[in-house]
């Protein structure tokens, strides 16, 4: 078996765990600071929008290590910082340290979550990578169906004293051991070629594509990156608030296993994404999954029934999983691996945007009407505008340097 497949079963457990006690799990923890801590809505989510806006900017400078340095070593590092902060999320008293211990947990998160992971795949694979992607982040939506309901649960009967310390260790023990022993950086440091390749294809394709300066000159990057500012805005500020949605209309129980619904249907939507992608116009399987995000929300935001919230959580969490692959993947076949890892953290950076002011947009929106509807109408809008930016774009192609 090609050790590429190795690499891509860790990353799979890698990203189970950060997402599910990182990106899908904002919705539970900000729901207990209000809740446990008393801490205003606003607050909470502003402390989400830290977090990502922090992820985002680390990410520059860890896309320049990963070029540099052993991914284990800049994996272990954001394993350890990402599992303190979680751990000691328990003791926050006052919103400086809420503020900044988020602010902190987003750097630990960017070093071991999909900026690393997707680098990796990119060395790896060529002919299967929409694949590998696939099977890789599909460990994002699992961490949302095991591990987030799971955290639910225990904070809900223990509270978050008791639970964070508990939460950080899984962190820790859930990424650490297996990135250690199993990443490796390029498939050069075996001996091997990436998939797809020969010794001397390999060479050729490492040394093709843009590089970060020809990238930002470039008209597609900047539609891409615009389109996924909203689609982020919508996307994460949805999450980070479901949990919210879920109790207005479930019990704490059943509000806990609903969250399971849309990490479910992200693991459908992706598999079968992967496998479509490999066959079909990946521009225009974009701009489908960014419509059908925005209708979605609308569904979520629009009507108030147990089976209509089900439903809406269902459609986008088919929109999650493949949206989430997607940008990467565009990416590598527009620009190639020569600065794969600093063009990916740009593009990431630039979608922060979205994602630090999804959160606390919707959660004003709350604050001010008691409910999520208008809320989720609104983060609906957002996915309709980058469906109307990203619309008429081609197909993507690797362009000459010059």
């Amino acid at each position: 078996m090609f050790y590429g497949w190795k690499i891509v079963a860790t990353l799979f457990f890698v990203l189970m765990f950060s997402s599910g006690l990182g990106f899908y799990n904002h919705s539970v923890v900000l729901q207990a600071l209000t809740l446990e801590k008393g801490f205003p809505i606003t607050v909470a989510s502003t402390a989400v929008s830290i977090f990502f806006f922090a992820s985002g900017l680390a990410g520059l400078y860890i896309a320049a290590l990963l070029e540099k340095y052993d991914v284990r070593l800049i994996m272990g590092v954001g394993t350890v910082i990402a599992s303190l902060c979680l751990g000691a999320l328990g003791e926050v008293n006052n919103q400086a340290q809420l503020y900044v211990l988020y602010a902190l947990f987003g750097v630990g998160f960017s070093a071991s979550g999909l900026l690393p992971a997707t680098t990796l795949v990119a060395r790896w694979f060529h002919k299967s990578r929409a694949r590998a992607l696939s099977v890789a982040s599909t460990g994002l939506s699992v961490g949302g169906i095991l591990v987030t309901p799971a955290s639910a649960t225990l904070i809900e009967s223990q509270g978050m004293v008791v639970a964070s310390p508990i939460l950080g260790l899984v962190y820790l023990i859930g990424v650490l051991p297996l990135s250690l022993l199993i990443l490796r950086s390029r498939p050069s440091d075996l001996g091997l070629d990436a998939e797809g390749t020969n010794r001397q294809s390999a060479m050729n394709i490492n040394s093709q594509g843009l590089n970060l300066h020809q990238a930002l000159r470039d008209s597609y990057f900047w539609r891409l990156n615009l389109a996924y500012v909203f689609v982020m805005m919508a996307q994460v500020g949805g999450i980070a608030h479901q949990y919210g949605l879920v109790s207005e209309q479930l019990s704490g129980r059943e509000a806990a296993l609903a969250l399971g619904v849309l990490p479910l249907f992200s693991i459908i939507g992706r598999l079968a994404g992967g496998l479509l992608v490999d066959k079909l116009d990946a521009t225009r399987f974009t701009t489908a999954m960014m419509l059908l995000q925005g209708l979605s929300l609308a569904c979520m935001g629009y009507f108030a029934s147990p089976v209509g919230l089900l439903i809406g959580l269902a459609i986008f969490g088919i929109t999650v999983g493949n949206l989430l692959m997607l940008q990467p993947l565009l990416i590598a076949e527009r620009y190639g691996l020569v600065q794969y890892s600093r063009i990916y953290a740009v593009s990431n950076l630039l979608t922060m945007m979205g994602i630090a002011t999804g959160p606390v947009t919707m959660g004003y929106l709350f604050a001010l009407t008691g409910t999520y509807g208008l809320a989720y109408l609104a983060a609906a809008t957002a996915g309709l505008v980058a469906f109307g930016i990203f619309l008429g774009n081609r197909k993507p192609r690797e362009v000459s340097p010059n």
